[in-house]
């Protein structure tokens, strides 16, 4: 009798290289490890340019023609028989809407070019007139609308994907980033010592380091700040500065592991992957009502929400974790909802089934 050859499906993945985004990669090839049925061709997208044409002033400037033309280059050389492909994010396909019409695709988001403006200006980002801003959309939705199916991290952008570009929600999957959450989150020490807060922020300034610093500025109460950032920050009393943890790392893990609270006061952000990690090391989370983050933490169930650019406030809601049985409270709060919503295999899994479904 002949023994069964499972069927091998053939996916592509582009994938951005940058911040958070390298995580998400991370775990979406430990899914196809996983997964004995499917093959993968990786084209990870580094920020950095690259040669000569890259490097010239109009594409060095704009990530979003680097990446597209980048990718485009890239699945050009390496043409394959794709039995479905996926770009992380949007910004690597803007050229390759015909491609996306012959190959089913997915197009994996975590926010819209529209998102960013609302969060604009803790990035630096500014729109540019009425006329440019009609244009981008119109290219914007062109790679949109060539996708078989739309994955969204949140709510906040499955909304602007359907009131921004007239997206058809029939074809878009809500499906947030995931980390790998533990059945039981660390236990931790209660006992009489400083509080010991985690912040987690590659771009210390946007994610609102400065004002973490300002509220802990002569606070009447003993803590240690553990500060993980690739930005160069003084140290002072109580404050450690990490320059050389990487994501994913065992180090960040001790760190999460050890922390009685997270802060993250971020002036900008989508989906801050740290928020998730956080929440499956047990912790309750300090962070900012922005982007999708309201849907990360629930205000007062898995810990505060305050408004960016006020230490003051900041200061108060640090203090009120002083007591142990909140934060032993949220913290568990916390780890369920990880659990339940942001399980990494879980959702990876679920961005495999979503290109198994268009693939056919």
């Amino acid at each position: 009798m002949l023994s069964r050859i499972p069927v091998q499906r053939h996916f592509a993945f582009v994938t951005e290289h940058t911040v958070g985004h390298v995580t998400f990669e991370r775990l979406l090839r430990e899914a196809v490890a996983a997964d004995g049925s499917t093959a993968a061709s990786w084209f990870p997208l580094a920020f950095e340019p690259r040669g000569a044409v890259e490097r010239l002033p109009v594409l060095r400037s704009n990530w979003s023609l680097r990446a597209s033309a980048r990718a485009r280059r890239l699945l050009a050389a390496h043409r394959g028989d794709w039995d479905a492909l996926l770009f992380h994010t949007q910004t690597a396909s803007l050229l390759s809407a015909g491609l996306m019409r012959r190959v089913p695709t997915v197009l994996s988001i975590d926010a819209t070019p529209r998102n960013i403006d609302e969060v604009g200006a803790g990035y630096d980002h500014a729109t540019h007139g009425e006329r440019a801003e009609r244009v981008k959309a119109r290219v914007v939705g062109r790679s949109l609308h060539a996708a078989a199916a739309l994955v969204a991290w949140s709510e906040w952008v499955r909304r602007s994907l359907v009131d921004d570009y007239g997206a058809d929600p029939a074809r878009i999957r809500v499906i947030p980033s995931g980390t790998h959450v533990r059945a039981q989150p660390p236990r931790r020490d209660h006992s009489d010592r400083a509080l010991r807060l985690l912040f987690v922020g590659g771009q210390f300034e946007r994610k609102g380091g400065p004002d973490l610093l300002a509220a802990l500025d002569g606070a009447p109460f003993p803590y240690e700040l553990h500060i993980v950032t690739q930005e160069p920050v003084r140290e002072r009393p109580g404050v450690t500065v990490h320059t050389d943890v990487k994501p994913g790392s065992a180090k960040l893990e001790e760190l999460y592991a050890s922390s009685d609270l997270f802060v993250l006061p971020t002036h900008a952000d989508a989906s801050p992957h740290v928020v998730i990690e956080a929440m499956a090391a047990g912790l309750p989370v300090i962070s900012t009502p922005v982007g999708a983050v309201p849907e990360m933490v629930l205000a007062g169930e898995t810990g505060v929400l305050v408004s960016p650019g006020e230490p003051r406030a900041l200061r108060a809601t640090i203090e009120r974790f002083t007591d142990p049985s909140l934060r032993e409270a949220m913290g568990a709060a916390g780890h369920a909802r990880a659990r339940e919503r942001f399980d990494a295999q879980a959702n990876a899994r679920r961005v495999l089934d979503v290109m198994a479904e268009i693939a056919g």
